[in-house]
């Protein structure tokens, strides 16, 4: 999985903040910057020499700048029509068209001399536009979509939707992306964040990453301009290869406990119907026993009832289940043979259905 930023030259930040910011993305791994052409709050007086600066930083540190652009917006940077030679002397390598393309245009840009790269607007794409790129023999090997994100409240997208619309792209083997805001200084000038999901624009950060990448997001871009390092760690730090769970965890864990909810499980691919199991956590909490050199697993916490999203272990009296890690998917009464650790909350819980049998998942402890 690909992780981007934004910057956007001309608007809010200064010049060094989108400088430093650049050099903090690279140092944590992220390779990627989205730009736009088309916001009408650019100062356009400085836009050119930032846009200069930030094209030669990003490519001193091997990183792509996706710079988004369509047929009216070019005047920014002093061209009359939209030319591929002149786009890519001004240095920029990789393009999300917009608006004012057509699939025939589309494909013809795909089959470009000058290697560069192109991104789609993921959120109107339908079969019959991706018909009509392979009719046109469009180059995939250079093409990619990307969702949009929206500045305006109540307009942005619906998981439902976007999901969609991204197995779509991924069925015609075009690795998709999408945005999450950030929540340190939102962009100008609504400053409202700038999410692909509008549910994310009231969640946590660590939310919006990790639930993108368990519905399979290729790419992940912070939209907002000035992410703090805490936001930035965390998205260098995302995996797609498995769906990270945050639990509101019960205190008093016994040290055993705690190493086994480091690891990463596999969900069971005899799918039970009311608890998501594991296939490891058994064969782990035997090594741990070992390890810690007790006979087996107390009773902790197992007078508990087990409400949906409930993370469990099974104790001692539970025999051969001993070590068995769980995740309650209904209501569940108490049980003395079950240890209860933890609960998933209501936001949380929304992750479980990406957690399908033989799928991985975490614990953020």
């Amino acid at each position: 999985m690909k992780k981007g930023i934004s910057i956007y030259p001309g608007l809010d930040n200064t010049r060094q903040e989108n400088l430093t910011l650049v050099q903090s993305a690279a140092k944590l791994g992220i390779r990627r910057i989205f730009t736009s052409l088309q916001i009408p709050e650019t100062n356009k007086h400085s836009f050119l020499t930032e846009l200069q600066e930030l094209l030669e930083l990003a490519a001193s540190l091997d990183m792509d700048v996706i710079s988004d652009v369509s047929p009216a917006s070019l005047a920014i940077l002093g061209i009359d029509a939209f030319s591929l030679p002149e786009l890519y002397r001004i240095g920029l390598r990789t393009l999300r068209l917009d608006d004012g393309f057509t699939p025939e245009q589309i494909a013809k840009l795909s089959r470009n001399p000058y290697d560069i790269s192109l991104q789609l607007n993921a959120s109107v794409l339908d079969e019959n536009a991706l018909q009509e790129l392979q009719r046109h023999n469009c180059c995939t090997d250079r093409l990619e979509a990307l969702h949009n994100f929206f500045p305006r409240e109540n307009t942005g997208l619906s998981e439902a939707f976007v999901l969609q619309k991204t197995r779509l792209l991924q069925g015609h083997g075009i690795k998709t992306g999408a945005f999450v805001p950030s929540f340190i200084r939102p962009r100008s000038p609504l400053k409202a964040g700038l999410p692909t999901l509008e549910l994310h624009r009231q969640t946590s950060f660590s939310f919006a990453v990790r639930h993108l990448a368990a519905m399979g997001m290729d790419s992940i871009f912070i939209a907002d301009s000035m992410p703090d390092g805490r936001e930035l760690a965390q998205l260098a730090a995302l995996e797609n290869t498995a769906v990270t769970l945050a639990p509101e965890w019960l205190p008093k864990a016994s040290p055993l406990e705690k190493e086994l909810c480091r690891h990463t499980f596999t969900s069971r691919p005899d799918e039970a119907r009311d608890v998501l199991r594991t296939c490891e956590s058994r064969h782990i909490a035997g090594q741990l026993l070992k390890k810690y050199q007790l006979p087996d697993i107390p009773q902790l916490n197992a007078d508990m009832p087990r409400p949906a999203g409930t993370v469990t272990l099974d104790n001692k009296l539970y025999q051969r289940y001993q070590g068995e890690l769980q995740i309650a998917k209904t209501d569940l009464p108490p049980d003395e043979r079950v240890n209860v650790l933890g609960y998933l909350p209501p936001l949380e819980q929304q992750l479980l259905k990406y957690i399908t049998p033989g799928k991985k998942f975490k614990l953020c402890l």
